[in-house]
Formats: C-alpha cells, sequence, structure tokens
C-alpha cells in the first residue's frame, strides 16, 4: 500500500482590518469567533479531521501537523490559539514583514524540504469559513491523484450567486489521472474580480468556479514553479531560509532578506503562467508533466470579506436580524448587531450593522460595508490607535487587559488559562499588587512560591 503524506500549510499571514472594529492589525480576522465557538485560523485547523483514509486507489492519507505562517507580531496571538485547541507538534513560520503569499508558500516549501521529504502542501488561508467539512475533505481527496502526478490543484467553489466580489477559475476540458481518477478540470483562465453583468453570465454558463485560494501540490513542484516563474523570489526565500532560527515551535527568517523579497500571490507569482504556458490534450490524461488543474468544492465556502458578508451567513432570528452578545431589538429587521462590552438596544432600525467594542463602536448600513477602509485609513493619518490594536494583548497563556490608569498607576486584568504559565516583562522599578479574583494562582517571586486563591493577594 502507497502512502500520500500531505503537510498542511496554514497561511495566517497578513494584518485585515475589514471587520473592523472587532478586527486590528494586531488582532487580525483569522483570530476572531465570528461564528460558533472557534475563530477561523482554529477552524481552519480543525477541519482536517476526517483526511487521514484510506483512498479507493489504495493509498493511505497521512496529515502531518500543520505549518502555520504568520508575521511574527502574531506568534503570541497563534500559540495561544493553537493551545485553546490542544494543537501540538505544528511549526509556526515567523514573517518579519509581509510579502503576500507565493513568498510565504515559497519558505513553508523550503522548511518541509529541508530534511529530503516531499510531501504534499494542503495550502488554506487561515481567514476563510468552510461549514461542510465532509465536502471540504470529499474534494481534497479528489484532488490528491492529480497532485500525485506534479499538478498543481487549485480548488474553485461552486457558485451560488453572481458574486462580484470574488476572483474566478474557468474550468476547461475534463482530466483524468493516469490511474483513472476523474473529478478535476483543466484551467482556461484566472480571471479578476467581474461587473456584475458579467458576474451573471459567468453563473449562467456553468464553467465559472470562485478561486477560494486553497490548492494542493508536492512541495518540489512548487519550489520548481516559483523557480520557473519568479527567481527572485527563490532567491531572497533560500537566503531569508539559510538564516533561519528556531525557538521551540517558533521559526525566524532573515529580516534583511526577506524584506528584499518581491511581494507578490501564489496566483499573480505562478498561477496565471503556470495555466498559460499548460497545453493538455482535452479528453487524455494528465501526462505528468507540471500543470495546473482545478477541482470543484462545494462545501459552503466563504472568505467573509466584510460586515454584510456575515449577516448572510448568520443565523437570523424571525426579523431577519444576526445578534451576537448582549443586544434588545425592538421593530428592527435584517440587522447585523454585534455587542462585545455593553448592551445594544437597537429600535426601529432596518438593514444596518451595528458592532460595539469597549473602545470603538461602527454604525453603518450594510450596503457601506466595504467603506470601513476608509475608517481604517483615518485611523492611521491621525495615529490612532484603535486602527492597531485592541486595549487587550494576548499571549499564549491568556491575556491582559488595560482597566484603567493614572499618573502614578495602572490597572490591568490578566486572565491566566488554567494550567498556563504567565509572565511579567521587566519594566524597571515599580511596586506591583495583585488580586486573585477567580480562581488560583501559584506565584513566584524573589521571597519564594506562595499559592494564592480567591480574594488573596500578594
Amino acid at each position: 500500500m502507497a502512502m500520500l503524506e500531505i503537510c498542511p500549510v496554514i497561511l495566517a499571514g497578513g494584518s485585515g482590518t475589514r471587520l473592523w472594529p472587532l478586527s486590528r492589525e494586531n488582532y487580525p480576522k483569522q483570530m476572531l469567533r465570528l461564528m460558533g465557538d472557534y475563530s477561523l485560523f482554529q477552524e481552519t485547523i480543525l477541519r482536517l479531521d476526517g483526511l487521514n483514509v484510506t483512498r479507493q486507489h489504495a493509498d493511505a492519507v497521512v496529515v502531518n501537523a500543520p505549518i502555520i505562517v504568520c508575521n511574527e507580531e502574531h506568534r503570541s496571538l497563534t500559540l495561544g490559539q493553537l493551545a485553546g485547541i490542544g494543537m501540538s507538534g505544528a511549526r509556526i513560520l515567523l514573517e518579519p514583514v509581509g510579502r503576500n503569499t507565493a513568498p510565504a508558500l515559497t519558505i513553508a516549501a523550503l522548511a518541509v524540504r529541508e530534511k529530503g521529504t516531499d510531501p504534499l502542501l494542503l495550502v488554506m488561508p487561515a481567514d476563510h469559513l468552510v461549514k461542510n467539512r465532509e465536502r471540504f475533505n470529499a474534494s481534497v481527496l479528489s484532488g490528491l491523484g492529480y497532485a500525485k502526478e506534479r499538478m498543481v490543484v487549485a480548488f474553485g467553489v461552486v457558485p451560488t450567486r453572481a458574486e462580484t466580489g470574488y476572483g474566478y477559475i474557468k474550468s476547461g476540458t475534463a482530466m483524468r489521472t493516469r490511474e483513472g481518477e476523474e473529478g478535476g478540470f483543466a484551467i482556461d483562465a484566472f480571471i479578476e474580480k467581474p461587473s456584475k453583468e458579467t458576474a451573471v453570465g459567468y453563473l449562467a454558463s456553468g464553467n465559472y468556479l470562485w478561486n477560494s485560494g486553497i490548492y494542493l501540490t508536492r512541495a518540489s513542484v512548487w519550489t520548481d514553479a516559483i523557480g520557473l516563474y519568479q527567481p527572485e523570489i527563490l532567491t531572497a526565500c533560500k537566503k531569508a531560509w539559510a538564516h533561519h532560527t528556531t525557538d521551540h515551535s517558533c521559526i525566524g527568517v532573515s529580516r534583511v532578506e526577506f524584506e528584499a523579497c518581491p511581494s507578490n500571490s501564489i496566483d499573480y507569482a505562478v498561477m496565471e503562467r503556470l495555466t498559460a504556458d499548460w497545453n493538455p490534450v482535452p479528453g487524455v490524461e494528465v501526462s505528468g508533466e507540471c500543470g495546473a488543474v482545478v477541482v470543484p468544492l462545494d462545501a459552503e465556502w466563504s472568505d467573509i470579506g466584510s460586515w454584510s458578508a456575515l449577516l448572510e451567513l448568520g443565523g437570523r432570528d424571525t426579523d431577519g436580524n444576526v445578534v451576537q452578545g448582549d443586544v434588545y431589538c425592538d421593530r428592527a429587521q435584517g440587522n447585523l448587531l454585534i455587542s462585545k462590552d455593553r448592551l445594544l438596544a437597537a429600535i426601529g432600525l432596518r438593514d444596518m450593522v451595528i458592532v460595539e467594542t469597549r473602545d470603538a463602536v461602527l454604525v453603518m448600513h450594510k450596503d457601506r460595508s466595504q467603506d470601513v477602509r476608509g475608517v481604517v485609513a483615518w485611523l492611521a493619518t491621525a495615529g490612532r490607535d484603535e486602527a492597531r490594536s485592541h486595549d487587550r494583548e494576548y499571549y499564549p497563556w491568556g491575556h491582559r487587559e488595560k482597566l484603567g490608569a493614572g499618573k502614578s498607576h495602572d490597572i490591568e486584568r490578566l486572565t491566566v488559562s488554567p494550567g498556563a504559565m504567565g509572565w511579567r516583562e521587566p519594566r524597571g522599578y515599580r511596586g506591583e499588587h495583585w488580586v486573585v479574583v477567580t480562581g488560583a494562582a501559584k506565584v513566584t517571586s524573589d521571597e519564594g512560591e506562595r499559592l494564592l486563591h480567591e480574594h488573596e493577594s500578594g
């Protein structure tokens, strides 16, 4: 029995603020719990359950612990979210600066090939929602045969509406593997976001799929392709990787070398050119040369790119409202109402988005959700902290939030996960007084170790 080794690569870079004020530069969209008990990042990892199977074609599929590529500023946040789902063994590649998805995937491919292995890489953005895990896994399994034969497999989402906010993949002739597996199509073209009229035509034709940004290919196929089409990216990434450092599960690459790397996406850097260069013969098997196929994905996918998208996806009440948190509604219809810290009362409103956090409140019509970027740009120009961070800082052991401050004091609340270890950075000479509000804490100081219970202090 043959064994297919899959290494998931979770692309968790970027600091998108399209869902401001919940998402910030230091707390990006993928770390938000928008629907259910887990963040989008955690859901991306959890949806891999079920891929460890024996396929019809006698391949035993083994899924390794994932490689996560994220900004080094999100290191603690990423570690904390991994601990929250009990994920161990994951490797975290820290980008000193963002350089888009092509360099991120290249660094990951170099990392897995360092010890001579050449697994299949299942590349997934960390900020997408996939509601149906079983159908997602079925599509991935359908793509394995093509990836074995040096194909780059793109997963195209079966469209449900004439969407103008997504890129498209035009599918061509049906292709089968040399082992007789089917389900993939040659790619005729990658297409940018269309006009409404064009999107209506795409939906009617049945030959166009939304570009999910999810890919499956061998590590060596990717490094060969990026070296062919973007040699400057491969060269810069090799130099950055040559000077990498390791701190437990986190791996950092050279800042100087990575900053010199061109910024480019997987689609622009490789996929569009690979698609144009490959000339598959209709009705025959894939040839084993490097090419690209698309496998349809029908798994209730969304990239939740705006507040209006969340309104469409969320569970609505009888008046069509999507409500999260402490919210009172009276004669309100079709609204997205999110309260994080205070009571939110909505009276006589229709088709509005209201998002309340402790330091900011967003109020807008649902059709203007793309204009949030204007608020974020204004905040950045004005030097306001609300675009960059919340008043809560996250660590692998929990989080810390500022409750108040004066000329001679700060008041903070620390929330430490059960069994976790917290620490304090050196801040010079000052006095500190801690009170255990709930639970118990083992405190180590120059005076020794003590166990403090509720309402005890030290």
